[in-house]
């Protein structure tokens, strides 16, 4: 069976060593890691041109792996990555990566299910951010699995699931 092709979600600043370390694991097909100059460039367009990149990367990918860290949570980027990929029919898997061995950092704090805050209107069925954080709605997190790989071999649980991990959410959404 061919790669699938999927678009990579994570917290750049913090987890990009990390997201290496899943991106060499061979699975899958996905949106190249740009380097810390490129992604600088970028954003000195604004708000626009991360969107038009984002939604550009995104184009023909069947489903999002976000990878939680510590702090992925906080990204608004990645926000705005689940809301496209949820929107578009994507199948969406997160992934905690906190137990993968940044050469920099170590490990880290288990990040949190980002999921549970995005919530998607009950009648349309989308996420819409004006609508997504408020107290109504139906969290993402009853539709969207997170995997936690065991703390001793993360980088091999990891490699051992994801590709049936990513099948899982793009058949969850057919």
């Amino acid at each position: 069976m061919p790669k699938r092709q999927v678009f990579i979600s994570f917290d750049y600043d913090r987890d990009v060593l990390r997201v290496a370390q899943v991106r060499n694991m061979g699975a899958l097909e996905g949106n190249t890691l740009i380097s810390s100059n490129e992604w600088e460039q970028i954003k000195k367009g604004g708000d626009a041109a991360i969107k038009n990149w984002i939604d550009t990367n995104m184009q023909n990918r069947s489903c999002l792996i976000v990878l939680i860290g510590e702090k992925t949570h906080e990204s608004r980027w990645v926000r705005y990555e689940i809301q496209k990929a949820w929107n578009d029919g994507k199948g969406i898997v997160g992934i905690y990566i906190h137990n993968l061995k940044c050469p920099r950092n170590g490990i880290c704090n288990q990040g949190y299910n980002l999921f549970r805050d995005i919530k998607m209107d009950p009648q349309t069925k989308k996420v819409d951010f004006s609508f997504a954080t408020s107290l109504y709605g139906i969290p993402l997190s009853n539709a969207i699995k997170c995997f936690n790989p065991n703390w001793y071999d993360a980088y091999g649980d990891i490699e051992n699931h994801l590709e049936s991990l990513v099948e899982e959410a793009i058949h969850a959404r057919q």
